[in-house]
């Protein structure tokens, strides 16, 4: 029974490790992004839209999700799970800023 134990806190220790890689690797295209993009993505520039920063962040959030659905999940689409990740992440400030709680 010792090794089982020992064996289960392992796979939860890898799993731990493999999210902290992760949310690392969807931080680091964020701010990668925000580098090359300026803050567009919280302070849309409305040149085509008027939506909010909620507004065009659900757009994109759309057009993401609508590649996976056409396009399943496979090693091309990887890339949008980041992506998609990543603008989850944006969602959350944005609904943050929109109430005042920044």
């Amino acid at each position: 029974m010792i090794w089982k134990k020992s064996y289960l806190e392992n796979l939860t220790m890898n799993s731990q490790r493999e999210i902290e890689v992760t949310i690392e690797e969807i931080k680091d295209l964020l701010i990668k992004k925000n580098i090359a993009y300026g803050n567009s993505a919280l302070e849309p520039i409305n040149v085509f839209s008027s939506g909010s920063a909620v507004d065009s962040l659900c757009a994109r959030i759309d057009d993401k999700l609508a590649r996976i659905k056409n396009s399943g999940l496979n090693d091309v689409t990887e890339d949008t799970l980041l992506d998609l990740s990543g603008y989850m992440v944006l969602l959350i400030i944005a609904k943050r800023n929109e109430k005042g709680n920044i």
